[in-house]
């Protein structure tokens, strides 16, 4: 016996990784006859971003499910000659209409509506600067280019919730799947045992000029709001339904269940459940929805006798009864009909549709701000918090002296090294920016106009215990010269070598 597994997913967590920014270049122009004619290395390109963007033809979340690891392209590193590395392509998702994006704390980040709508999942990071647009009066020719940032890496939580005008809702084996393959062309799986609908099945129904749709939500119980049966898992799906419909199964032979009870039940559940629209948007809550009732399987007897019994209870709350037969199609006219008039009414009450605009979202730029505070895992040790300082530390390049000498200008002139001071910092006190932890040295003169050394170099920074470059060239000399005289091989050494 084949076990039945539901194709329909309607809430996955994927991971998302937007593409890193390309490093700049540190290039220097050369020719004959003009040894050193200035830098010349390119910008670094923005990494792609990851997009998710409604698709009508897309109605589940499946492939989230198989495939939860989403990664935009990287942005290409600078090169000489001025050229600036390309732009990483964007990743584009597509999702269903009504997919909810939340974060795994279950905060609401989108609510995707409307084909082609579009919401950036994570952002691509920036390309590092090169160091033709790093050159100043102080710095004519860095020997130094800007790291690549990397970009927005998170999870994110999808959920549909189906949209639907007219949401059925009832026990289960209530005939709500016979119901809409009757009333559209929908085909959904029909059986005569509980929890058949295991999916949210949707059908379009034509009522003389009005089209609408009609979500089959499977069967609720009693306990449903707090996770019973299905739960939870179905209830959003009834969220955005402007009309919902009571289905009742009038030919029950369960003890204990009759139309008043069943009805009486799904309400208590309906109460009790808080949309998530409606607490983070303000949306209307499910007890001002318009409500229908019918009253299923009225070609038994005995079901058209209860149905009889109970109806004018059911009219008295005010709600339109309609007794049906999908056996016997007998009812279903009226209560197509019925279901058009409170769509219409629904659709007038909303506000007209406004024509779409093109909508420019500047990118947010840095304050400038930041925090010093004492280290609570390190004695005597400090902590800089910003995002100035976080990003800089991010895109320097700590092999290189010169690049170091440039992150200490700016911090001080942001004012980080004062404050510093100001907390109480000693000489070789542990400073961490993000990831990186040095000892901070105050009598480097940061900020201050620097005395320009060979590139890649910075006077200030001489006494650190590096190896140089041209320490490791003259390493690479002397290595030669000893292979030479044992009679190993000779390589020639390179012009740049020799200058």
């Amino acid at each position: 016996m084949e076990a039945f597994v539901s194709r329909f997913v309607d809430r996955v967590t994927i991971h998302v990784a937007a593409g890193d920014g390309g490093n700049g270049c540190a290039s220097v122009h050369r020719e004959k006859f003009k040894p050193l004619g200035g830098p010349d290395g390119g910008n670094g390109g923005r990494g792609g971003d990851v997009r998710l963007v409604v698709d009508p033809g897309v109605h589940t979340l499946l492939d989230f499910h198989y495939r939860p690891n989403a990664r935009a392209s990287n942005g290409k590193p600078g090169r000489g000659s001025l050229r600036n590395g390309a732009i990483g392509e964007d990743l584009e998702l597509a999702v269903p209409e009504g997919t909810v994006v939340l974060t795994p704390d279950g905060e609401v980040l989108a609510d995707l509506v409307g084909a082609g709508t579009t919401f950036v999942a994570a952002h691509g990071g920036r390309g590092g600067l090169g160091n033709a647009a790093l050159a100043s009066k102080a710095r004519k020719a860095p020997g130094f280019a800007l790291l690549g940032e990397p970009g927005d890496e998170l999870d994110l939580v999808l959920e549909l919730k189906s949209v639907a005008d007219v949401g059925l809702l009832g026990f289960p084996s209530a005939g709500k799947s016979s119901l809409i393959s009757v009333l559209s062309a929908a085909r959904p799986k029909i059986a005569d045992y509980p929890f058949t609908t295991l999916a949210p099945n949707l059908g379009v129904v034509t009522a003389g000029e009005t089209v609408f749709t009609v979500a089959d939500v499977p069967g609720l119980i009693p306990g449903a709001s707090e996770g019973r049966g299905l739960g939870l898992d179905f209830l959003r799906h009834i969220e955005r339904c402007a009309v919902l419909v009571h289905v009742v199964d009038c030919a029950t032979l369960e003890p204990g269940r009759d139309p008043l009870s069943d009805v009486d039940a799904l309400e208590a559940e309906l109460a009790q459940y808080t949309p998530a629209l409606q607490a983070e948007h303000g949306g209307p809550d499910l007890a001002s929805r318009p409500r229908l009732v019918v009253l299923n399987k009225v070609d038994v007897p005995e079901a058209r006798e209860l149905a009889d019994l109970v109806r004018p209870d059911l009219q008295e709350r005010g709600w339109p009864v309609f007794e049906v037969s999908t056996a016997s199609r007998e009812g279903l006219r009226e209560l197509g009909y019925a279901m058009a008039a409170e769509v219409e009414r629904y659709r007038a009450q909303l506000p007209p549709p406004e024509p779409a605009r093109v909508v420019v979202r500047p990118t947010a730029v840095d304050d400038g701000g930041f925090t010093v505070e004492p280290d609570p895992q390190v004695e005597d040790a400090f902590v800089v918090r910003g995002e100035k300082p976080e990003r800089w530390v991010r895109q320097t390049n700590f092999d290189n002296d010169e690049a170091v000498g440039f992150l200490a200008d700016r911090l001080a002139k942001l004012g980080v090294e004062e404050e510093l001071a100001k907390q109480g910092a000693q000489p070789g006190s542990q400073v961490t920016i993000g990831s990186m932890t040095f000892d901070w040295e105050p009598s480097t003169p940061a900020g201050v106009a620097a005395v320009m050394g060979r590139r890649g170099t910075d006077m200030r920074l001489e006494h650190n215990d590096r190896t140089s470059a041209s320490d490791r060239k003259a390493a690479r000399r002397a290595r030669r010269t000893s292979l030479d005289e044992q009679g190993g091989y000779v390589e020639e050494v390179d012009e740049e070598d020799e200058e």
